[in-house]
Order: C-alpha cells, then sequence, then structure tokens
C-alpha cells in the first residue's frame, strides 16, 4: 500500500506541472515537430511589394492611384479577387483613396485592419450563434480604414496573438468586441468575398467555441476560444513583375524592411500577410489540426495508465526490465501522440512524458536507494562473517536473504573453548579477552577461507554454516577440513586453551530471523540442534573433533568411526566419526 501513495501523490501534482509554462511551450513545440507542412491548396497566391517596388514607386506608403493601376493589372491577368494585409487608415497625400476604392469593387476583395487599444469598432457583421453565446477572444478595439476605399469591399482583422513562447500557431476566425458583436480575422474575410457570404454561423457547446460555418466550403473545426490552428502551408509567392496570378485569389503585403513587423511562427519569422494567407488556406485543408473538446479526457487516461505501468514496470521488474519496458512505453507514447496529430487531432502527450520520466527517477531512485540500503544492511551483517568475495555475490542478489529464509541442506559447526570458567577465574579479565579473541580470530579466518559463515558468537562459543548464504559444492569435507585446521592452528598458537567442535549435517530453516527492523541471518532446526549436542559431547567421547554420519557419508575423507552415543533430544544412539 505505501508503494501506491507515491504515485498517486505525483498524479494529484501533475496538474500544477501541467499549468506550468515550460510544460505548456514543451506541449506547443512537440506539436510543431509532429505537424506535417502541407500542400497549398492552389486557390491563393501570396503578391509581395518589395524594397526595390518602393524604391521604384518614390516611397512609402505607394500612392493609392498606383496601387489603383496595379489592382486593375492584377485582376486582367485573371486574379479572382484581391486582399491587402496593409491598413489605410488615413488619406492619400495625393488623392488617390476614391481610385483605389472604386478599383477595389471590380472583384470580391479585403483590406485589413489591425488592433489597436482606442474602442473603436467596425459596423456588426452578420453572425448567427448556435448554442450557447460563449467563448471567443475579445478585442479592445481596431484601426478602421477609410470610407472612400471600403464601400465595394470587406475588412478583416489581421490579428496574430502568440502564445507563452511568443511565437503564432492559432489565429481566431472571428473575435467579440465587449458589446458581443462579431470581427471576422482577415483571413476569414476572403472566403465570405469570394462567396458572397453574408452571414457566419458560430456552432457552440458547454465548452465554448465547437466550429464555424462559412457557405461555400466544409465547417471549421476550432478550439473553444475560435481559434484555428495555422498549418503553414508553403503558398506560392509573386512579384509586381511577374504577377503570376491567374485564377488566384491575391493576398498583398509588404516585405520591404522596417515597413510591417515581423512575427515570430514555428517556421520563423513572417510578415502579417503571410500569416494570414496561411490562415486561408488553413482554412481550406479539412485535416488541419484541431483540438477536440474531449482531448483533456484521453491525456488524463493516458497519463494514468501509463503512469501506473512505469510504476509497476521500476517496482516489479527491477532495473534492467524496468528501464526497458518504460522506454517501450515512452516510445509507444509518442507514437500515439503522433499517430493522432498526423490525423489533424492534437493530443497533448508531453504532459504525460514529462509524467512517465518524473514516475520513472523517482521510482528508479527508490529503487536504487532501498537496494542500496540493503546491500549496506548486507555488508554490515556479514562482512565480519564471511570473505569479502562472497559478501560481494551476497549485495549482488539479496533475494536470498528475505525475512523468513527456507529450508536448505547445510553443514553445520559448533565450537567451544574447554576451561573457560576456570581460565577466567585465574587470570585477570584483560588477558582472558586476549586469549579469547585470538582464539575466536583464528576460528572465524579459518571458516572464511573454507567459505563457510560464522554465524554467531555465543560467549566462548562460536557456530559456523556451510553451504549458506551461499552456495558450496562439498560442503561436508569443507567443514570437516575446516574443523580439523581450526584445532591444528590453536594447538600451535599456544594459548593455553582446548577446543572441542561437533560438526553435523542436515536441512534447516536458514534466513533472516526476527523483525523487519532488526534481524539476523542464522539457522534453525533439528540439524543446527544436533551439531551443538556433537560438540558438548567431545568432552565425554574423548575426542576434540565429533562428526555426525550424514556429514560422514558425503565427505570425501576417510574418517574414523566411533562408538554411538546418546545426546539429548533423541531416543535412539547417534553414529559418529572423528578425524583419524
Amino acid at each position: 500500500m505505501k508503494k501506491l501513495i507515491l504515485p498517486i501523490v505525483i498524479i494529484l501534482l501533475l496538474p500544477l506541472i501541467y499549468q506550468s509554462t515550460p510544460t505548456e511551450i514543451l506541449k506547443l513545440r512537440v506539436f510543431d515537430a509532429f505537424i506535417q507542412t502541407p500542400e497549398p491548396s492552389g486557390n491563393f497566391v501570396i503578391l509581395n511589394i518589395t524594397e526595390e517596388d518602393i524604391e521604384r514607386e518614390g516611397g512609402y506608403p505607394i500612392p493609392r492611384k498606383r496601387l489603383a493601376d496595379i489592382n486593375i493589372e492584377i485582376l486582367g491577368k485573371g486574379a479572382l479577387g484581391i486582399g491587402y494585409a496593409i491598413s489605410f487608415p488615413q488619406a492619400d497625400r495625393l488623392g488617390g483613396d476614391k481610385d483605389f476604392g472604386r478599383t477595389l469593387g471590380y472583384a470580391p476583395s479585403v483590406i485589413a485592419m489591425f488592433e489597436d487599444n482606442k474602442g473603436n469598432y467596425p459596423k456588426p457583421t452578420g453572425t448567427v450563434v448556435k448554442g450557447n453565446d460563449i467563448g471567443g477572444i475579445v478585442s479592445m478595439g481596431v484601426k478602421e480604414n477609410l470610407n472612400t476605399i471600403t464601400t465595394d469591399t470587406l475588412q478583416g482583422l489581421a490579428i496574430a496573438p502568440t502564445e507563452v513562447d511568443q511565437l503564432v500557431r492559432r489565429i481566431p476566425l472571428l473575435v467579440r468586441t465587449p458589446n458581443n458583436d462579431w470581427i471576422p480575422s482577415f483571413g476569414t474575410q476572403i472566403y465570405k468575398a469570394l462567396f458572397g457570404v453574408k452571414t457566419y454561423i458560430i456552432k457552440t457547446n458547454d465548452n465554448g467555441i465547437e466550429e464555424i460555418s462559412i457557405r461555400g466550403i466544409p465547417p471549421v473545426k476550432t478550439d473553444s476560444l475560435g481559434r484555428k490552428w495555422i498549418s503553414w502551408v508553403n503558398t506560392p509567392q509573386t512579384t509586381l513583375q511577374e504577377m503570376n496570378v491567374n485564377g488566384k485569389f491575391v493576398i498583398i503585403g509588404v516585405t520591404a524592411n522596417g515597413v510591417m513587423p515581423q512575427i515570430a511562427t514555428p517556421v520563423g519569422l513572417l510578415e502579417p500577410h503571410k500569416i494570414q494567407a496561411a490562415l486561408a488556406e488553413s482554412i481550406l485543408i479539412q485535416d488541419s489540426p484541431y483540438i477536440p473538446d474531449w482531448h483533456l479526457a484521453v491525456e488524463i487516461l493516458i497519463l494514468v495508465i501509463t503512469v501506473t505501468l512505469v510504476w509497476l514496470c521500476v517496482n516489479i521488474f527491477g532495473t534492467t526490465l524496468g528501464i526497458t519496458f518504460t522506454s517501450i512505453l515512452f516510445f509507444l507514447t509518442i507514437f500515439f501522440g503522433h499517430y493522432l496529430i498526423q490525423r489533424g487531432i492534437l493530443i497533448d502527450v508531453s504532459w504525460t512524458l514529462i509524467s512517465q520520466f518524473i514516475t520513472a527517477s523517482i521510482a528508479f531512485y527508490l529503487r536504487f536507494k532501498e537496494q542500496y540500503k540493503l546491500r549496506q544492511q548486507i555488508k554490515k551483517q556479514f562482512e565480519h562473517y564471511l570473505d569479502p568475495r562472497q559478501v560481494k555475490k551476497l549485495q549482488d542478489n539479496p533475494n536470498s536473504l528475505v525475512l523468513g529464509g527456507e529450508r536448505r541442506y547445510c553443514t553445520f559447526l559448533f565450537t567451544d573453548v574447554r576451561g573457560f570458567t576456570s581460565m577466567s577465574e585465574k587470570l585477570e579479565p584483560e588477558k582472558v579477552t586476549e586469549i579469547m579473541n585470538k582464539a575466536l580470530t583464528i576460528q572465524a579466518d579459518t571458516v572464511k577461507f573454507y567459505d563457510g559463515m560464522v554465524d554467531k558468537y555465543i560467549g566462548d562459543a562460536m557456530m559456523a554454516i556451510f553451504n549458506a548464504p551461499i552456495d558450496l559444492p562439498n560442503h561436508e569435507t569443507a567443514a570437516v577440513l575446516c574443523a580439523k585446521e581450526i584445532q591444528d592452528k590453536i594447538k600451535n598458537a599456544n594459548l593455553g586453551v582446548e577446543i572441542g567442535i561437533g560438526v553435523n549435517t542436515g536441512y534447516a530453516v536458514i534466513g533472516n530471523m526476527g523483525s523487519e527492523t532488526r534481524f539476523d541471518y542464522t539457522a534453525i532446526g533439528d540439524a543446527v540442534n544436533l551439531a551443538a549436542r556433537l560438540e558438548s559431547s567431545t568432552k565425554e567421547v574423548g575426542e576434540d573433533i565429533i562428526i555426525g554420519h550424514l556429514t560422514e557419508k558425503n565427505c570425501d575423507i576417510d574418517l574414523k568411526l566411533l562408538k554411538p552415543i546418546s545426546v539429548k533430544g533423541k531416543q535412539k544412539k547417534i553414529t559418529i566419526y572423528t578425524w583419524k
């Protein structure tokens, strides 16, 4: 249950992450990377007024009478209509406004308006709202064009709001005024001009705007604020000298330095008329991206499922398999997001990817911390009782040390210092301690040499295990050789003590015994008890070493058979052996 608390907390905190600016930027950049550039519709062409054109015409602004001539030339070359992504709020110094306005009336035409904060608005455009009258971006005012120019043409708002990273990606097809009137965008008005549309139909739902209908083309899906995601189409471009405009609606703008501001987009800096051309193209592209109303529910569902799977993978399969499964899940999430985006459905997988990374990082950290703690615990518990190589093996494979242990066939060795009580009475405590430390050190070092484990010290006695926790082939032989060498080393050390040793083989429950916070690795069972009984019988039998019959059975050493003895807890006499 404790392990489930953390992923639940993470999931609860993820909305805060989702609302953060870095996450939003990442989401937008993911969309940018996945969205492909579609082919142009073939209905539009961009006409750039270059710096050379302005020099040729004697400066900027270009006289309106000259623009009137350009209009006539454009229409004479077969253009379907004209859109100026340039505003004309002030009268022409040379008085060509009427001529310019008149030529705009020769064909469908649109003039751009730009925002200001003075609260001026054009006359309301016919707009019908189906559903709740909600949603939309509110404009604080526009800079209107001259009436002499706009009499026979339409006006559209050339708006390009930026995202949190200051890039333009979505443009509203219509914006609201504080009076709840609607102002169409420049790109939207192009279609009204081409098809003679009188009314826009805005369809809403409980979340806001859902789609906008323009007669002549299929309904255009938008987000809840009426914004259309831009597909950055490479619309054909031409110049005043080329005039390749036949059969196209011509969108005119200025590319000369310092005249019109360049606006940052995912595809670079663009002038307003190029952005509005991209909007006009995007309206026609039926598979262009949009954010569905149900996107949040899907994003949350994907997040919860994948984050839970990441957490389970790491905790169930371990580090190596956990990394593998997490990586696969990570790339599957990317593939799913890419699949949807390629079909025009903008589902944010960046939120999920961040969450997966955070969850995996925490899970791996906690697992590493737990393993490190366990490795240190193993080292602390066994470094004094096992050879360092064996300790390393246990650290690499700690599963054998789970609380409760396992039933295992081992050989057990018990030692005891004879005459310890009388020695304690004769010698100073410091001397007794010195002798005992030397004796126990000899015993422990010998056990380690034969790959056994010193299980515990019980006063002047020692218990050792062979074949646990590390597998030890021929553990019976190793224990017998260890017993003999202990005896020889104690005698050669001239410590003034004698050692009794009991060796027995059999099944016992071996593992960590105790509570979850405090435990010892030990063995319990009849075979262990019998080894202790054999050691205590050495005085009675008159031998330094007594070996059980199961140890002798698989021992590679030729041992000496002794008379059977009776031990506490056994009804039948025990067959025993000793070193020849």
